[in-house]
């Protein structure tokens, strides 16, 4: 039966992803409604990002209900690569976005022209923006942090990008102004197109970093370093001759590790589950809530 800090911790994610759908609904809305009215391909850029955003926040609300299933007799190791499968998705629907975003951007920056009307709503939309996604970025890695959770922490990142672009965006728009202001200037009108581009480019990075780390995740690749400090940290308990068969994988937030030793072969069976308790608690220290398998195996002293 779960405890009540299990309840609460399953409590706490969910909220955390529900209102990431939330804050996205209303930003994609928003920046669609102004990026029309305007003509602005940087605010549509950021509307697509949005759009984007929420997609993966809706994916990642699921997930993260379906990640903290128990153990079954199908899923041994529970459901946590859910998570990242789910990741997986969110990067493929931003390279998607990137395409149509570059490939508008070149159209406007030397095929055709597309006039840009910088309102005092283009600014508004994009200042409210930056302060959402600056909230719920915090939230987000607070709570992935707080749980360990990968999806969670991919939402976070998609939220901390926006922060960026629509930076970046808004340098655009107020190129337009100027120019706008000064005819002689009017070189900056590209500046939209041209921050369309920058956006893209922001988007693409945070797509391989994110694509990176979820196949990494669903290969089973170990995080650098990690068999170095768990062998170490294993053969310093008294007792132990040797550590070997060393193997690590993630499951969503849960990480699991399996460790052969050799032991004298001569103690008890008490004296060895005692052994095994200590390594489990010394690795825990190291990673906490760690899931621990030690397999003990007799050595002659000769």
């Amino acid at each position: 039966m779960d405890s009540d800090i299990d309840i609460l911790a399953r409590r706490e994610k969910r909220t955390a992803a529900l209102s990431s759908v939330i804050a996205a609904v209303g930003l994609t809305a928003f920046k669609i409604i102004v990026g029309v009215s305007t003509g602005s391909l940087g605010i549509l850029a950021e509307a697509a990002h949005s759009a984007l955003d929420l997609i993966a926040a809706i994916i990642t609300f699921f997930a993260i209900r379906i990640s903290v299933i128990p153990a079954d007799s199908s899923h041994l190791y529970g459901h946590g690569k859910v998570e990242n499968i789910s990741a997986l998705f969110e990067t493929l629907l931003l390279l998607v976005t990137c395409v149509w975003i570059i490939y508008e951007a070149i159209q406007r920056l030397f095929f055709k022209t597309v006039a840009v009307e910088a309102t005092a709503w283009s600014f508004i939309v994009m200042a409210v923006s930056i302060a959402v996604d600056y909230s719920r970025s915090r939230v987000l890695y607070r709570a992935a942090r707080k749980h360990r959770s990968q999806a969670l922490e991919a939402d976070a990142l998609h939220f901390s990008t926006d922060i960026w672009s629509s930076g970046v965006v808004i340098f655009g728009l107020i190129c337009v102004k100027i120019a706008e202001l000064n005819p002689g200037l009017f070189a900056l009108e590209k500046a939209d197109a041209l921050a369309a581009l920058i956006v893209a480019v922001i988007v693409i990075y945070v797509s391989i970093r994110l694509g990176a780390r979820t196949v990494q995740a669903l290969v089973d690749a170990a995080p650098r370093g990690l068999y170095r400090k768990i062998k170490k940290i294993v053969e310093a308990q008294p007792g132990v001759i040797n550590c070997h068969n060393i193997r690590v994988r993630y499951s969503g937030p849960q990480i699991f590790i399996d460790v052969h030793i050799l032991t004298d072969g001569g103690q008890t069976l008490k004296r060895a589950h005692e052994l095994t308790m200590k390594i489990e608690k010394a690795v825990q220290e190291m990673i906490p809530n760690a899931d621990i398998m030690v397999h003990p195996e007799p050595v002659n002293e000769e």
